[in-house]
C-alpha cells in the first residue's frame, strides 16, 4: 500500500521535504499542530509545553507503562503564523541526532482539503540519511493517518453543534 505522506530526499543533500494532503479544512489541520490536547492524541505523546508564538518553546515526552521515559523532544518556535506557517527546531534527547530545523507550511487546497509541507534541514547529509534508515516514513505516515482520523472526529463534532 502506498503511503499518503510523501518524503522527497535528494542524494547528497542535508534536507528533505515531507508533503501530505488531508481531507480537512486548513483551520482544522493547523489546529492539530496548535492545540496540545489534539497533538497528544495524534502523536501519542504527552505535551509538557507548547508555547505557540515567536520565541516560544515546546517539549514532548512519552513514558512506558512502568513510567520510564522512552522519548523526549523539545525545541524553539521561531515563527508562528496561524493557518500558514510554523518554523521551529526539533531536538530529541538521548538520541544520536543533532537538532534539526523544521519549516511547516499549511495551505488550503479546497474548502474541505488542505496540504502540509514540511521542509526539514539536518546538520549534515549523513545525519539525514541516518534518520531515513529508521522506519521514519512509516512512522510519520502513521502519525498523519491518526491526525486525519482524530481531527475528522472533531470536524463531525463541530458540524453536529452547528
Amino acid at each position: 500500500m502506498e503511503l499518503k505522506t510523501k518524503i522527497h530526499a535528494e542524494d547528497g543533500q542535508q534536507e528533505l521535504t515531507i508533503t501530505r494532503e488531508f481531507d480537512l479544512p486548513l483551520e482544522l489541520l493547523f489546529k492539530a499542530y496548535e492545540e496540545a490536547e489534539i497533538v497528544e492524541q495524534w502523536m501519542g505523546t504527552k505535551v509538557l509545553k507548547l508555547e505557540n508564538r515567536k520565541h516560544g518553546s515546546w517539549q514532548f515526552e512519552t513514558r512506558d507503562p512502568k513510567g520510564n521515559v522512552v522519548f523526549q523532544a523539545n525545541g524553539t518556535i521561531h515563527e508562528f503564523i496561524p493557518n500558514r506557517k510554523i518554523t521551529r527546531t526539533f531536538e530529541m534527547d538521548n538520541a544520536p541526532f543533532d537538532v534539526q530545523l523544521e519549516f511547516l507550511e499549511f495551505e488550503g487546497v479546497t474548502e474541505e482539503t488542505s496540504k502540509l509541507t514540511m521542509h526539514i534541514v539536518y546538520r549534515s547529509g549523513e545525519l539525514r540519511d541516518k534518520m531515513l534508515k529508521l522506519p521514519f516514513a512509516q512512522g510519520i505516515n502513521m502519525a498523519h493517518n491518526r491526525l486525519q482520523e482524530i481531527v475528522n472526529k472533531l470536524k463531525l463534532t463541530q458540524h453536529d453543534k452547528a
